[in-house]
């Protein structure tokens, strides 16, 4: 039997397993946090040493669990959070808080890049206030002292196994957008343009292939591991997709953790206006990661002052009872969205509320309006490749919720199926350490192995027109709400209730009046 450590660097948590390879976790453990430092410039930031320490922390518990495997340790791989930045100085060191995949400071850089940048270069569209492009734009404007010292720029993952093997690399998968804007196009690239020095970006690996061996000195029981190879995995997403088995031409995959990531794979490099793709080694994904998920049934939660540490119980509690006949529309934009719409200042919603709603109603809104926005990425993903997704495989903490599966495979009428594994993220690390190792031919050969389905649930006939109708109009109300959204997120600047709103409508009278 052969163990490996796999790993899943969240995007509120991190978890740690013992695998062995039958895809079995043997032990496991899970922190949470760091929690962000968030405010309203849009920041969003975390030390990166903490993601350290959560490392050094999972593996004490685990060594404590299960001394005997964690001493049969034969590699390790980590998956992790993407659009999230390190920078790192010549020394290693890192030069500031790292920027996750929440903060949106670039927004307004972003937009005025768009306009001076290269309009013909394939990235130049693309760039948003989450594109590592606009951030080390921001950076470079906003923080000249430390980009004067930026030396490398590493995302989460990367950066523990730097901590592990001393070797500052990552994988093309992770960098995608980094990568296209270093593509030469017609004699120039979009870094260059921006004063970006290419020198930044690290080596880059296949997500089987090994960074390096544990080095020694590490803090125990790190040091237990010293030698055992380090493999470069990827983003939290593509292990994840490994780990549903949905690593396969034509299946759709929904992860649903914090956020949702939804997407398509197939076997060209197809294109659909705001969702992105990325070559996934011998595959394509046309799809990418949103803004809400899980996370905004914790939010619903929270605002029923229900137990938010009981999630589970808590929502199965609501979708027991009974709804009201007219249905609720929720726009669940809480924090902006990126796919499909990249845009920060959009807002959530509840359209059609009456006295007659309850919780139940306010839960099945909730899940039926992320239910929404997964079928508009999926129905652009499949316009796009010219074909449909022969099923969804759906992960990630809201798949051991059978209602929602069931509601995700009525509004977007593809078969939902659930793999057996309920930590896709760390099955998917695990299969890219075996794969590393050679204990199976390919990657596909151990996806094919070691991931089996537990649940399918195929899309209600009987359903269709109803939830036909909800998603149009859902679609009526993301136009119509959008521009006031944004409206009263340009008032909120001011950080002082409604007298911001006050002064955006008389300037908006100004200048209308001229």
């Amino acid at each position: 039997m052969s163990i490996v450590l796999a790993c899943d660097l969240g995007g509120t948590s991190f978890r740690a397993a013992l695998v062995d390879d039958t895809g079995a976790i043997r032990a496991q453990h899970a922190i949470a946090g760091p929690a962000s430092r968030d405010d309203l410039s849009g920041a969003s930031e975390i030390d990166a040493e903490a993601w350290w320490k959560l490392l050094v922390e999972a593996c004490i518990a685990l060594a404590a669990e299960a001394p005997a495997l964690f001493e049969a340790i034969g590699a390790v791989a980590i998956c992790g959070v993407t659009r999230t930045q390190i920078f790192l100085d010549k020394d290693g060191r890192s030069l500031r808080p790292a920027m996750t995949w929440k903060d949106t400071r670039s927004d307004a850089l972003a937009g005025r890049l768009r306009e001076a940048l290269d309009a013909a270069h394939p990235e130049s569209a693309g760039v948003n206030a989450f594109h590592p492009l606009a951030r080390l734009a921001w950076l470079r404007e906003q923080e000249p002292e430390v980009f004067g010292k930026l030396a490398c720029l590493l995302e989460p993952k990367d950066y523990l196994n730097f901590r592990l093997t001393g070797r500052q690399a990552s994988d093309p998968v992770s960098m995608a957008r980094l990568l296209a804007a270093a593509a030469w196009h017609e004699g120039s690239h979009l870094l260059a343009a921006v004063g970006i020095p290419a020198a930044i970006l690290p080596a880059m690996l296949e997500p089987w292939e090994q960074v390096g061996p544990v080095q020694h000195g590490l803090p125990a029981p790190l040091d237990r591991l010293a030698g055992k190879p380090v493999f470069c995995a990827s983003n939290d997403t593509w292990a994840a997709v490994v780990g549903l088995g949905a690593m396969r031409d034509g299946f759709a995959y929904n992860i649903s953790g914090t956020t949702e990531v939804l997407g398509v794979v197939g076997r060209k490099p197809a294109r659909a206006e705001g969702l992105l793709t990325v070559d996934w080694r011998g595959l394509f994904q046309l799809g990418g990661p949103s803004q809400t998920g899980a996370d905004t049934v914790s939010w619903l939660l929270a605002l029923l002052g229900r137990d938010g540490a009981a999630v589970g119980q808590e929502i199965d509690a609501l979708l027991s009872g009974s709804r009201q006949p007219q249905p609720l529309l929720f726009l669940p934009y809480l924090q902006g969205e990126r796919v499909p719409y990249w845009d920060p200042s959009l807002r959530g919603a509840l359209v059609g509320l009456n006295r007659r709603h309850g919780p139940t109603d306010l839960a099945f809104a909730v899940l039926e309006g992320v239910a929404c926005l997964n079928r508009i990425v999926l129905e652009r993903a499949e316009a796009a490749l010219g074909s449909a997704a022969s099923e969804i495989r759906f992960g990630g903490g809201a798949a051991a919720n059978p209602v929602w599966s069931q509601i995700k495979a009525d509004l977007c009428g593809r078969p939902v199926v659930v793999a057996a594994s309920k930590e896709p993220g760390l099955l998917g690390a695990a299969i890219i350490a075996f794969a590393g190792l050679g204990r199976f031919g390919s990657l596909a050969e151990a996806q094919q192995a070691l991931v089996t389905v537990a649940r399918r649930f195929e899309p209600d006939p009987a359903r269709k027109p109803a939830y036909d109708a909800l998603f149009a109009l859902f679609r009526r109300a993301e136009m119509a709400l959008a521009p006031i959204s944004r409206d009263l997120v340009v008032a909120a600047q001011d950080g002082e209730p409604l007298a911001g709103l006050a002064r955006h409508a008389s300037a908006a009278a100004d200048l209308h009046a001229d």
